[in-house]
């Protein structure tokens, strides 16, 4: 009877397997080599995504491109972490507000 395996188990298998070669992925996790081979054909064929971290050196971007991508990152994540600080200091200074309207409509009424 043909062993199931789930879609995480092929995917780290996978991925081990690329980086160490099938043969030995498949010895070091005790199962057929023929498995491993049928899992990195469906990942060159596109039906089994492995993620991120699998480019191939073709594929993968330069250091220096890499290096510029991230820092692109960070600067919009800075600028939208500095966006949401002010927003909320808005809030906190109108939930002050409010708070404080309440308080003086509540002495009003008794």
């Amino acid at each position: 009877m043909a062993r199931k395996y789930d879609h995480e188990y092929k995917v780290q298998a996978a991925k081990l397997a690329k980086e160490i070669g099938g043969a030995k992925a498949a010895k070091e996790l005790g199962i057929p080599e023929g498995t491993i081979h049928t899992w990195l054909k469906a990942v060159r064929a596109g039906k089994l995504d492995i993620g991120e971290g699998s480019q191939t050196p073709a594929s993968a971007m330069s250091l220096s491109e890499e290096i510029t991508m991230l820092r692109k990152r960070v600067k919009e994540q800075d600028k939208e972490i500095r966006r949401l600080k002010e927003e909320n200091e808005f809030l906190e200074e109108a939930s002050a507000f409010f708070a404080a309207s309440r308080r003086k409509s509540a002495k009003t009424r008794e």
